[in-house]
């Protein structure tokens, strides 16, 4: 009894012990690799970024990360690998452990120099290192940066991390990435044929190189199946141009749509060519800008909800200043369009000096919220959340006003008097007032194209100029005062500006647009949806 207590007691000393100490060693382990990081040669700083992904340690990702970032240092009174803290400028942090170092002045540091093998390699690092987070999008980008390098060392670290993998979409990536690696290993025949396989259904343009590369190494049957699958890929990747090229083009006819829709108010109901229409989408635009300035500054735990507190105020400012312009300016000159021309201009030039002179000659920055950025990817499509959200405003606005055209006492007031001016008077309606309102609301529904505008163009002085031309072009085309032909002129300009911008640059595709809508108006001169009745024949 005596000789067993003699033995258990050193035994459960020494268990104690290294429970006690497991942990420091892991961290001395990242130190001592973090240590070569400060050598001279590029040879050893090389090998330093190995043993940092060598010791597996949690915070070895996050090293790594800020090495290739450029935000790694070296303090020179004593040599510790430091990286910036987040949470207070000036501040820094211990590499290894992440606890606060202290604060150092930019002359107290030096950064640690990387080359382009070294970033190679960190790159390499980080694509294993994170295959195992718990974090889906780390492991997703983890298996999509080995995918790019095609790292045949992270076979083995694959082969546990696919077995271990229960998301559906990040389990493809990695078979993908494993895949890849294997095409860039001495695997077998037989392998690197399931491997093209694999690949094969990703058809996109990192596919597409991959194979190519294959084509290039390799001989035999595997070369034959790249080269089968490379011709199926450019099939798919030219079935995905054309339907990215649609999505561009309803997203940029969506815009030209929510720019023009008040214009088929104030030319094509009205007979009003108003020249300052575009700087009512300006206006529109800058009170974005003013109520995301407040917020900023007072609330910006609102600033997700700028945008929906600045769209009543765009309506709100430009309606007031159309109802101003048609009293003060317009209802002078109906029936003379040219005199209508040269005034609005006028009102135009006066308005883009006035924010010239209030906001200065610079673009403003607006924001957007955080429901709208990022991008949803379909297959090969990539959709941005800012242009989905525009696309989904502009149908709501136009089915709004659709229905407040055709089923309320107002629209039908604004129609009557359209038709025939002096029956509607004789009726009771007060036609002043229905012009007044009529021009308001087609000015107020610019600044509300305003406010979408600005989440995807520059906030200037000069923002409605580039829509001017483009609304009339969508009017006229579409059929004056038909809402119906607004929306199909719109869309199928913007999805024509699309296809013809890869062929013939971006200002060239705009001519050729308005030659072909020239045309198009010496033979059908009332557009696509021509006016019936009274309305067509007055």
């Amino acid at each position: 009894m005596y000789c067993l207590r003699f033995l258990l007691i050193p035994l459960l000393c020494a268990l104690i012990f290294t429970s006690n100490t497991s942990q420091p060693a892991q961290a001395a382990d990242l130190e001592t690799a973090l240590s070569g990081l400060a050598e001279k040669s590029f040879k050893a700083r090389l090998k330093a970024v190995d043993d940092i992904a060598a010791t597996q340690d949690e915070r070895a990702a996050e090293v790594l990360d800020a090495l290739v970032k450029r935000q790694l240092f070296i303090t020179k009174a004593d040599g510790h690998i430091v990286l910036p803290d987040p949470a207070q400028e000036g501040s820094y942090l211990f590499a290894f452990n992440g606890e606060t170092a202290g604060d150092f002045s930019k002359s107290a540091l030096k950064r640690v120099k990387i080359n382009n093998r070294m970033r190679s390699a960190v790159r390499k690092a980080l694509g294993t290192l994170t295959l195992g987070s718990a974090d889906r999008n780390r492991r997703l980008a983890a298996a999509r940066s080995i995918f790019n390098t095609r790292d045949s060392s992270a076979l083995e670290l694959l082969d546990g991390a696919i077995a271990k993998e229960t998301d559906s979409r990040v389990k493809r990536e990695m078979e993908r990435a494993r895949a890849a690696a294997l095409l860039a290993s001495d695997a077998e025949e037989s392998d690197k044929l399931a491997a093209i396989d694999v690949i094969a259904p990703k058809a996109n343009q990192d596919a597409l190189a991959l194979l190519t590369q294959v084509v290039s190494n390799d001989s035999g049957a595997v070369a034959e199946r790249a080269e089968r699958a490379i011709a199926e890929m450019q099939s798919a990747l030219a079935l995905w141009a054309t339907a990215q090229n649609v999505v561009y083009g309803i997203s940029l006819g969506s815009v030209l749509l929510l720019a023009a829709i008040g214009l088929a108010i104030t030319f094509g109901v009205m007979g009003v060519i108003n020249m300052a229409h575009g700087e009512m989408v300006m206006i529109g635009a800058y009170v974005t800008f003013v109520v995301q300035d407040v917020i900023r500054t007072s609330m910006p735990d609102l600033f997700d909800w700028s945008l929906l507190i600045a769209l009543p105020l765009a309506f709100g400012v430009t309606a007031l200043i159309g109802i101003a312009m048609e009293r003060g300016i317009i209802r002078f000159l109906y029936g003379r369009p040219l005199e209508t021309l040269l005034a609005t201009w006028g009102v135009s030039l006066i308005l883009q000096q006035a924010v010239r002179s209030i906001f200065g000659p610079n673009n403003r920055l607006v924001g957007n919220p955080s429901w709208m950025s990022g991008s949803l990817e379909l297959g090969q499509l990539t959709l941005t959340y800012n242009r989905i959200c525009i696309i989904a405003f502009t149908l709501v606005v136009f089915a709004a006003l659709f229905v407040a055209m055709r089923k309320t006492s107002f629209g039908l007031q604004m129609r009557a008097v359209v038709q025939n001016r002096q029956m509607s008077a004789a009726m009771g309606i007060r036609t002043k007032w229905v012009d007044a309102l009529t021009f308001g609301l087609g000015s107020g529904i610019a600044g509300l194209a305003g406010v979408a505008i600005s989440q995807i163009d520059n906030v200037g002085p000069n923002l409605g100029q580039s829509y001017i031309i483009d609304s009339f072009m969508v009017v006229v085309f579409g059929g004056v005062g038909n809402l119906w032909g607004t929306l199909v002129g719109a869309m199928t300009l913007g999805v024509a500006n699309k296809f013809l911008e890869p062929y013939s640059g971006a200002v060239l595709a705009k001519i050729l647009v308005l030659v072909f809508i020239i045309l198009f108006i010496q033979k059908r001169p009332k557009g696509l949806f021509a006016l019936k009745g009274r309305g067509a024949e007055a």
